[in-house]
């Protein structure tokens, strides 16, 4: 692990299968050793914005993603490396169960992920009315890719002493492996779940105290000094700071980034990909802002369905993005964005106004329209990407498009869902609208693509975009 200050520095957390305990885990990992006086770099395993958040806050260092199928091997490590400079430690998290991948050979899999980076295992188990049976179930997951490390074991849901001691028991007698954790079982530990999962960090405004509960309650049963020294941690730590390039840059244009307790679904590589190519990032409040002197837009994912009444009610806000667009204002939306940009949003028997520019309404369903990896060939001409062009991304959406009226799309979609009937990518004006997320480090032409629009039609316009 070469990025960060001592090689080896770093553990991944995954589980037989999920909501096992990882989060929760990773959790109290993070804010216990960042409490201590570490530097602890978290990370996600797969297309999450949701865990991330929490991560983020727990470490107080931006959570990255990492995933095999989005971006290429030799990309995403070099971003591994790179964002452990001037860490103690890298948290990893895994998705779904240790062996689950988009392949069924286990490619792209969170093991596969523990093998290119050589990371050590500790896996988080589920002990509801289990004892002597983790043994087999541990000793399983050991043996069935001999090249995975499993180094430890975290007990989660124990009812309390024997319980616990029989499954310590067990899994050091027969796995010969630590035990290195046990969360009780107390309903004050759970998080709110929604259909994606937790609730996204920025929305919850509770959120802050109920990591330090989670941390204040967990760091006692957790073998820190036993989990540092599995992650390559010496007990004397160095703490020399990496350098950072301190070399200030030209920043050419003005991108609004909606970004907000509705709008919060951003990589924090794409936004750092949008100031590398040259862009000046602008915060905005969907629920409070108008539109600032901005020459593009990014409109990210998030939960609109929870903040209607509130973004209709920014009636100000809404009318200057529509005139803005129609004016040739560049915006690049992401499923929530593209929601956002439609006509309507239709749910629980009531219709709410939005912006108006994509001429669709949308109705919101209990179940999935989309959910999953996305794999989409440029189609159509469009603002950004050229015909031809394959682009992998992800989608998570209960969402659909109604009451579309000629919509042009850029993307025929190969694998996965999108907008419906094999197509996504919304193109209008210059708006590039899509459900399918896209993350930089898998496509690295878009913060560039999106720029150099932008640039183009800044030039075509003079002044800036003002109608505040």
């Amino acid at each position: 692990m070469k990025g960060c200050k001592v090689a080896g520095s770093g553990v991944l957390i995954s589980a037989p299968q999920g909501r096992s305990g990882k989060t929760i885990a990773s959790l109290a990992l993070c804010a216990a050793l960042t409490k201590r006086g570490l530097t602890v770099q978290p990370f996600k395993k797969g297309p999450d914005y949701i865990d991330p958040s929490w991560l983020t806050e727990a470490a107080g260092r931006s959570c990255h993603n990492l995933d095999p199928f989005l971006m290429p091997e030799e990309v995403m490590l070099e971003s591994f490396h790179q964002a452990c400079q001037g860490s103690d430690i890298a948290i990893v998290e895994g998705a779904m169960g240790l062996f689950d991948g988009p392949e069924s050979a286990g490619w792209g899999s969170t093991a596969h992920l523990a093998r290119l980076l050589g990371l050590p295992v500790i896996l988080v188990v589920d002990c509801t009315r289990m004892t002597g049976s983790i043994a087999a179930m541990v000793s399983g997951y050991q043996n069935f890719q001999s090249d995975i490390h499993i180094a430890a074991v975290i007990l989660n849901n124990v009812s309390g002493p024997r319980h616990e001691r029989k499954l310590r028991t067990a899994v050091e007698e027969h796995c010969k492996i630590p035990v290195v954790g046990s969360i009780p079982r107390d309903q004050s530990l759970n998080m709110t779940q929604r259909h994606l999962g937790h609730i996204p960090f920025p929305e919850n405004d509770g959120a802050e105290p109920i990591i330090k509960r989670i941390c204040s309650k967990l760091e006692p049963c957790l073998a820190l000094d036993t989990i540092l020294a599995i992650a390559g941690v010496p007990t004397e730590n160095n703490r020399n700071i990496h350098a950072t390039d301190s070399t200030e840059k030209h920043q050419s244009v003005k991108i609004g980034v909606i970004k907000d307790r509705v709008f919060n679904f951003y990589y924090p590589e794409n936004l750092e990909e949008l100031n590398r190519a040259g862009a000046e990032l602008v915060l905005i409040n969907s629920l409070q802002d108008r539109l600032p002197e901005v020459n593009g837009l990014y409109i990210g994912g998030g939960f609109p369905e929870f903040f209607l009444e509130e973004l209709e009610a920014n009636h100000k806000l809404r009318t200057d993005i529509a005139k803005a667009i129609e004016d040739g204002l560049p915006v690049y939306a992401e499923c929530a964005g593209l929601m956002y940009l439609c006509k309507a949003i239709n749910w629980q028997g009531q219709r709410h106004e939005m912006v108006g520019a994509i001429s669709a309404e949308i109705e919101l369903s209990k179940g999935p329209q989309g959910h999953g990896y996305v794999e989409a060939e440029v189609s159509a001409d469009n603002p950004l990407f050229p015909i031809g062009l394959t682009l992998r991304g992800h989608e998570f959406h209960h969402s659909r498009l109604i009451e579309s009226d000629k919509l042009e799309f850029a993307y025929r979609v190969k694998r996965g869902h999108g907008a419906g009937e094999g197509v996504d990518g919304i193109i209008h004006k210059n708006v590039f609208a899509a459900y399918t997320h896209l993350h930089s480090l898998g496509t690295p032409q878009w913060a560039q693509a999106f720029v150099k629009l932008v640039l183009r039609e800044r030039k075509k316009s003079q002044p800036l975009v003002s109608l505040a």
